[in-house]
């Protein structure tokens, strides 16, 4: 268990920049090409247009109708389009000639006439105009055109895109860090907990048997096997010592059989249950000689984890916990069985997140913890099998057999 996240963190933080980037130019550069499309189609509609003015002015008969001009043609431009002479001057007295621009209907002659000329240059800037000839070599006008609004849109709309984009990374990423401060926090204070929760058991036991050596002291039968308890005590805290210090770090696998590391469990705890007040039977059955591949420290923890969890769960004064070990193809299958008041089933998934807790003790990071040797460490399996309120649960562990 690593709390930070280094290189690896940093490599994602890169990646997802790239990708960001690689999105945003290739929005910019496909409605570019949008854009790009758009305008040549409406410059094909002016050239058109310009083509139907030619038409009429070379048209040997003035009176043709020009119905199918207008029609077709003029009233279905969306965008800005100004019809000037050669010399840029605009028809101010006729309206027709200015076509999809706004301006103030209370402009003076002089206003208006000034207002157009600025619009035709701030047009041909954009797009060249398109000259209308009469006989083949006058220039008889010039047709100026602009973007329409939805091409206007269009080009702006990646920007808009992508600002927006990035308002809503940086306010991913605040609440990311948020939310992966606040884990960490979490962890820090589950793993706090834990350490107590994994010294609690062995000092508890050294504090009686240290009561226990005051009532006995004088009978030395009893004082050698009080040592003897002590002894296991003490290595049992050397043994949790060990644990935590190999997380995060690589543990040695060996092959071990499964029943008695189970039952090396079960022993421990078996001298120290009736500390608890309460009267749990610890039974472990199934396969003897089954072995497989693990580290016998952090294994025994994940079971220690599950029975400590189970004596949680067992509220009344007697009760049960049974443990099944069975060859499952190439696997080795551990079930451990409470009668305790079972897990809500809205809630199981929860039981292994780091933090979750349903009481005052235990559950913080334990089974988080045992999830991460099992699968981790171990390349195994940890789940609840079932579970039913009031009627107890069943974990179970599936590992690799040897």
């Amino acid at each position: 268990m690593k709390m930070s996240g280094g290189p690896a963190t940093l490599n994602i933080k890169i990646l997802l920049i790239l990708v960001a980037l690689i999105i945003a130019v290739g929005t910019l550069i496909y409605t570019q090409s949008l854009v790009n499309k758009l305008q040549d189609k409406e410059r094909e509609i002016v050239e058109l247009y310009a083509k139907g003015i030619e038409y009429v002015a070379n048209s040997s008969n003035p009176n043709e109708d020009i119905t199918f001009l207008f029609d077709n043609i003029i009233k279905p431009i969306d965008f800005p389009l100004i019809l000037s002479d050669e010399n840029n001057n605009v028809n101010i007295y006729n309206r027709n000639d200015v076509r999809n621009i706004e301006f103030d209907t209370t402009m003076t002659e002089k206003e208006f006439h000034d207002f157009l000329s600025e619009m035709i240059k701030e047009m041909d800037k954009v797009h060249t105009p398109i000259s209308v000839i009469y006989a083949d070599s006058v220039v008889l006008n010039k047709i100026h055109y602009g973007d329409s609004k939805f091409v206007t849109q269009l080009r702006y709309y990646p920007y808009v895109q992508i600002i927006i984009a990035t308002l809503f990374i940086i306010l991913g990423y605040i609440g990311f860090s948020n939310i992966k401060r606040s884990e960490q926090s979490n962890i820090w204070v589950g793993m706090a907990k834990e350490t107590a929760h994994q010294f609690g058991t062995p000092i508890s036991s050294l504090m009686g048997w240290l009561e226990m050596l005051k009532l006995h002291y004088n009978e030395p039968d009893k004082v050698l096997d009080i040592a003897e308890e002590i002894a296991n005590d003490v290595e049992k805290l050397n043994k949790i010592t060990y644990r935590f210090s190999k997380i995060g770090s690589k543990p040695e696998i060996k092959k071990k059989i499964v029943f008695e590391e189970l039952q090396n469990v079960i022993t421990y705890f078996e001298r120290r249950l009736p500390q608890t007040g309460k009267s749990v039977k610890l039974s472990v059955e199934g396969d003897r000689k089954i072995c497989a591949a693990m580290n016998s420290e952090l294994f025994e923890w994940v079971i220690e984890n599950l029975i400590k969890n189970a004596l949680d769960a067992i509220e009344q004064k007697e009760g049960w916990i049974k443990m099944h070990v069975a060859k499952v193809k190439k696997n080795v299958e551990i079930e451990i069985t409470d009668s305790g008041k079972g897990i809500d089933m809205k809630k199981r998934k929860d039981v292994f997140r780091p933090g979750y807790s349903t009481k005052r003790r235990g559950w913080g990071l334990g089974l988080s913890l045992s999830k991460r040797i099992i699968e981790g460490y171990h390349g195994g399996k940890i789940f609840v099998k079932s579970s039913a309120q009031g009627e107890g649960t069943t974990f179970k562990i599936i590992l690799k057999s040897c």
